[in-house]
């Protein structure tokens, strides 16, 4: 039984590292263009970036640098899940499908592919952290991995929910871009929600990405928790963004249920 389980998970997860390495684009498309909105932005707000609630001194590239981090999860998490699209239209997700496998094992396997792919990614941009003086300690490192595999997971079950749903690439791009780009500009990423319109306030507390930013934000100044600024605290933010994993993961899975070939 769990051989069962445990092959299509890691056949699909395989399959998505496979294609990856074949398609060196994708590393171009999700690692330099956060790379380089971070250091062009970094650069050029650090002298006028003095908003309420970040801590004296912390400058622009700085305080952008888990939003970049978040960033790099995101266009991972498209670019992934882009390939359910490319598959159904290319005979491969009908012929999956119809293998006496369950469909959440299918959801997994996609789900654990995108997300290594973006926490491989994610780290290789977490070892610029001392070129903006942030400090990592081996807790510090151990704790924002496992917020960024959670972020990941996440991210990525929300790209299968969209694009199980799909069916040409134009459509996903324009949902994903009406849906995930706000999800993440408004998640503490790109301006803290300290100062901001009330109501602009109550769209970032409902936020789920929100918690996820926070909580990374944290794990990365373990040792100084008042470098991190006014955000969330840790515990409740993995709470959120546990719960936000879990739901995201049943609703991929329900939409995949809901295709019919």
């Amino acid at each position: 039984m769990l051989k069962r389980v445990l092959l299509p998970v890691l056949t699909l997860w395989w399959r998505e590292i496979v294609r990856f390495v074949r398609q060196r684009s994708r590393l171009t498309g999700a690692f330099a263009q956060p790379l380089v909105f971070w250091l062009l932005l970094g650069g050029g707000l650090s002298a006028s970036f003095r908003p309420v609630g970040v801590p004296e001194g912390t400058t622009y590239a700085e305080y952008f640098y888990p939003g970049a981090i978040a960033l790099v999860l995101l266009f991972t998490a498209i670019f992934a899940t882009i390939s359910i699209v490319e598959d159904r239209r290319e005979g491969f997700l009908q012929g999956v499908l119809v293998a006496p496998v369950a469909r959440s094992t299918l959801v997994l396997g996609q789900a654990l592919g995108g997300t290594t792919l973006a926490l491989v990614q994610g780290l290789l941009f977490l070892l610029l952290a001392p070129l903006v003086g942030i400090a990592l300690t081996p807790l510090s490192l151990l704790a924002g991995v496992g917020v960024m595999f959670l972020m990941s997971f996440g991210l990525t079950n929300l790209g299968l929910i969209i694009a199980w749903r799909m069916d040409s690439t134009q459509g996903f791009h324009a949902i994903m871009n009406l849906i995930l780009f706000p999800i993440w500009l408004l998640s503490g990423a790109f301006f803290p929600a300290t100062g901001v319109p009330t109501w602009l306030g109550m769209v970032m507390t409902l936020n789920p990405l929100t918690y996820g930013v926070a909580a990374f934000r944290r794990c990365l100044y373990l040792g100084d928790v008042w470098r991190a600024g006014e955000v969330p605290p840790l515990g409740p933010s993995l709470v959120v963004i546990g719960v936000f994993c879990l739901l995201t993961f049943l609703l991929a899975i329900r939409a995949a249920h809901r295709n019919r070939f």
